[in-house]
């Protein structure tokens, strides 16, 4: 019997490719206003940029295993405990002037202020909107009475709390959440998972994992042994990663959870 729901938050439950979507946007919007660029050949650049430099830190590794993208770097603060925490805050402004520039200069454009400027921009941005899938809040409602609800995300606990703190209406649906950065390891491995269903009180077949990413949610639920429901933005290839079921839109996880046959 189903006793308990694991959701991922990104682009899960929050849209955070949109919200990284819109803060490019304006930022390359910005730099438009002042040089004869197009905004979004700067905004291909510093997506290309942003990945291979952040790649090139020693702290890489660290980032992967946890969890925290490129983009995140781009306006994160990681006021997180532990040394490697402590290195990515240092590198984190570095990078993000560096990225900018390195942009910038592709574009034809060698402005050291400008770049420092759209970096900041980018920052606020990401840090103010914060964009929701329509049916979220529907789906918890449906779901807060029946199960117990754990939220599992990967990622700086300072960065993850920031976008609960963005949207403070997530929070109180669930009765636990967990944080890859506060842990010490991410999704996929199963040592977070079974970690999550400690806190539930709950058998690995008593509960299921919602999450968008079949490299990490997927792949780690089927590691612990736990079902799983992949929501399918058409964004990642599933290669041989096997959800237990597949749905278009979180809003379909109601008829899963009606229907599970």
């Amino acid at each position: 019997m189903l006793k308990a729901i694991i959701f991922d938050l990104d682009d899960t439950l929050i849209w955070d490719e949109k919200s990284v979507d819109a803060a490019f946007k304006v930022a390359c919007r910005q730099a438009s206003q002042t040089y004869d660029v197009d905004p979004d050949f700067l905004e291909k650049k510093i997506r290309q940029h942003a990945q291979s430099l952040f790649a090139s830190y020693d702290t890489y590794e660290f980032t992967k295993m946890i969890g925290i993208s490129p983009f995140e770097g781009l306006w994160g603060q990681f006021d997180d405990e532990g040394e490697s925490f402590r290195q990515l805050k240092e590198i984190a402004p570095v990078y993000r002037k560096e990225a900018w520039t390195n942009a910038l200069k592709e574009a034809g454009i060698d402005d050291a202020q400008l770049a420092l400027e759209i970096a900041d921009t980018f920052q606020a941005e990401r840090q103010k909107n914060q964009f929701i899938f329509d049916e979220t809040f529907d789906v918890l409602d449906n779901l807060q009475e029946n199960y117990k609800l754990l939220l599992l995300t990967n990622g700086s606990p300072d960065l993850q709390q920031t976008k609960l703190t963005i949207t403070p209406e997530l929070k109180p649906y669930f009765d636990h959440i967990v944080i890859s950065g506060a842990f010490g390891k991410g999704k996929p491995d199963p040592s977070i998972f079974n970690h999550a269903l400690g806190l539930l009180s709950v058998e690995k077949s008593e509960a299921l994992m919602v999450g968008d990413n079949p490299n990490s949610d997927i792949l780690g639920a089927s590691r612990a042994g736990v079902q799983s429901v992949w929501i399918n933005h058409q964004k990642y290839e599933i290669g041989n990663v096997q959800p237990t079921f597949e749905i278009a839109r979180l809003r379909k996880l109601l008829d899963v959870l009606e229907h599970p046959g």
